[in-house]
């Protein structure tokens, strides 16, 4: 284990200055929140490099995840990226703009939209994710296979209370 942190320095004065708290859940989530600054740096970076925004990776991603032909309803873009319908559409018209995405009628329900990924959506989706792997890979690079797996066993078991 490294001797100390900027959080073990930060939870020590705390700890001198009120004795009478706990300050455990520091030691975790104040990591957590420190890390969470550098893996957002690190995807910003991964996705201005493929010329995104993360808002569309979050929708490109979805349609690649949903396999060839790369369509989903707004319904189900709205369940994947949990925003508003105000706000996917905005963002569908913004995609469409920059010929990311297309937009159709859908052919088994002439009422329902589907939205598709263009070909320029595909590459670069692709080159985005690629790159968030390897940034990320590389963020967690001091943790073996298994301590990286044990800690994803311990953040999944604190994270299902909150999906």
């Amino acid at each position: 284990m490294p001797a100390s942190d900027e959080v073990d320095r930060i939870v020590d004065a705390w700890c001198r200055e009120r004795p009478d708290l706990n300050f455990a859940p520091l030691q975790v989530l104040s990591r957590v929140g420190r890390l969470a600054k550098h893996l957002d740096r690190a995807r910003r970076t991964a996705f201005s490099r493929s010329e995104l925004e993360s808002w569309e990776f979050d929708v490109l991603s979805a349609l690649r995840r949903a396999g060839t032909p790369y369509e989903l309803s707004p319904k189900l873009l709205l369940q994947q990226t949990l925003v508003t319908s105000g706000t996917m559409t905005n963002r569908i018209d913004r995609l469409v703009e920059r010929d990311l995405v297309t937009r159709r009628t859908d052919p088994h329900d002439g009422r329902g939209i589907l939205v598709g990924m263009t070909q320029g959506g595909l590459t670069r989706v692709d080159a985005a994710i690629t790159r968030l792997v390897d940034a990320e890979a590389e963020l967690l690079a001091t943790l073996s296979a298994s301590e990286q797996a044990h800690l994803a066993g311990l953040l999944r078991k604190l994270s299902l209370d909150f999906d």
